[in-house]
């Protein structure tokens, strides 16, 4: 292999790296949180640590007869973003059960 190809190789080896790195910079820019799993995508909102209401708790606390806790503007006025996956098909051989 020539040096060219070899470096070339290298690069592309390290580009899933560099990808998946600058995408976990971008949900905690963002304060997003990933969950994934065979049947969706999601990103859901997370407090801001820098929030001067809630100071990243999320919300605070409501006294009264029955105390509750209201939950900041810092991140429940974001959406939650999800995808959907396709459902898996049958392999076509095998009998349904």
């Amino acid at each position: 292999m020539t040096g060219r190809r070899l470096r070339a190789a290298l690069v592309l080896a390290a580009l899933p790296a560099a990808a998946a790195g600058a995408a976990v910079v971008a949900l905690k820019a963002g304060h997003r949180r990933l969950y994934a799993d065979r049947h969706r995508i999601e990103l859901t909102p997370q407090p801001r640590r820098s929030c001067p209401d809630c100071r990243g708790g999320g919300g605070c606390w409501v006294d009264g007869a029955n105390p509750e806790m209201e939950a900041c503007g810092c991140w429940t006025n974001r959406a939650t973003w999800r995808l959907r996956l396709l459902p898996v098909p049958a392999w076509p051989n095998e009998p349904a059960f």
